[in-house]
């Protein structure tokens, strides 16, 4: 069997030696050293030898084939140098052509409107709240409660309002304003802030409504804060967004968290005042409502109302963006077509 051995490893090692490839010495590594090559077929033998033989045989057929290993490896990094050489010579790279387009991810146009009134909000004076004080998932406390929505109010209906399974009275937010509860909570005034964030409501879905959408809240508390301030945050946001001086007019509203409310209309875009099917011919198109403070919401989270008043208002990013840039229908924010994300 020794001899048999070694008449293999002389054999493998002319094969080695007379390969003219890398596809040459891979035939030689299954032919030799492969589950069914040669040596296996040798070393399958051994179970027949004496304690002595398996021994001697054993450790002469390991060196045969660790030789034989080294011997491949040797030679496949020949061929693989001069190979590379040769397919670097037929290859040639004129470096000076222009590259292959790839094309790149865009910023999505929530995002980007969200970044926009942030930004315009930050030039005003406004900070962004904490993470923290804008949960998603809410309890009915922040969400109604403590903005002195009363228990019988429509809102907290099941049609309005997405309640979940996780804990008793625990809902998906369906406005930005549980952020103002917590931060007048955690924070002494002067206070003036923006949330920008995601909010849901039990809606029916159309090109006007979604059941997820976004919302911006703001708040500013402090001595001596009036309408006309906040007239004047609101108009000044206004001009920055739309960039001209765009007409505006308040109208009296009523939201249970504000007392006087309002809601903001600008001229329509489309008509220009004129009265469109986009304004139902009125020439006005709602944006946002606000209004100052409750006495009742100031007092729930211990602040003295005799000191200190504030404002709050809240928009929907959807909506100031449709108005921007005359998109009509607002599921095409969440439909993921190309052909529409790739305008922005």
């Amino acid at each position: 069997m020794k001899d048999k051995l070694n008449s293999i490893y002389e054999l493998a090692s002319k094969d080695i030696e007379n390969a003219q490839s890398s596809a040459d010495l891979e035939e030689v590594k299954l032919k030799y050293l492969s589950r069914k090559g040669e040596f296996n077929s040798i070393k399958k033998g051994l179970k027949d030898l004496s304690v002595e033989d398996k021994k001697i045989v054993g450790a002469l057929a390991n060196e045969i084939t660790e030789k034989l290993e080294t011997a491949l490896k040797e030679k496949s990094e020949i061929f693989y140098r001069k190979e590379l050489d040769e397919k670097l010579k037929q290859e040639k790279i004129d470096i000076t052509l222009p590259s292959k387009y790839i094309a790149r991810g865009k910023v999505h146009p929530i995002t980007s409107t969200t970044n926009e009134i942030v930004s315009i909000f930050q030039t005003l004076g406004f900070s962004l709240v904490p993470t923290e004080y804008a949960p998603e998932v809410e309890t009915e406390y922040y969400n109604f409660d403590m903005l002195n929505v009363p228990k019988n109010h429509p809102a907290r209906d099941v049609q309005d309002t997405f309640f979940t399974k996780l804990a008793p009275n625990t809902v998906l937010r369906s406005q930005t304003s549980n952020a103002q509860i917590r931060t007048m909570e955690n924070m002494t005034p002067p206070i003036k802030v923006i949330a920008p964030g995601r909010v849901y409501r039990n809606e029916t879905v159309n090109a006007r409504k979604n059941n997820f959408f976004h919302q911006i809240e703001g708040l500013y508390v402090d001595k001596d804060i009036t309408f006309g301030d906040l007239k004047g945050v609101l108009n000044e946001f206004i001009r920055i967004y739309f960039g001209s001086a765009r007409p505006t007019r308040f109208r009296s509203s009523f939201f249970p968290f504000t007392e006087p409310s309002a809601e903001v209309d600008v001229q329509c875009i489309m008509c220009q005042g004129k009265g469109c099917r986009t304004c139902s011919g009125t020439g006005w198109l709602e944006v946002l409502g606000c209004g100052m403070v409750d006495v009742n919401v100031l007092k729930g989270v211990g602040i003295d109302p005799e000191v200190y008043t504030g404002f709050a208002f809240g928009m929907g990013i959807e909506r100031l963006s449709m108005l921007k840039y005359a998109i009509d229908d607002i599921r095409l924010f969440f439909n993921n077509d190309e052909r529409f994300l790739q305008q922005f």
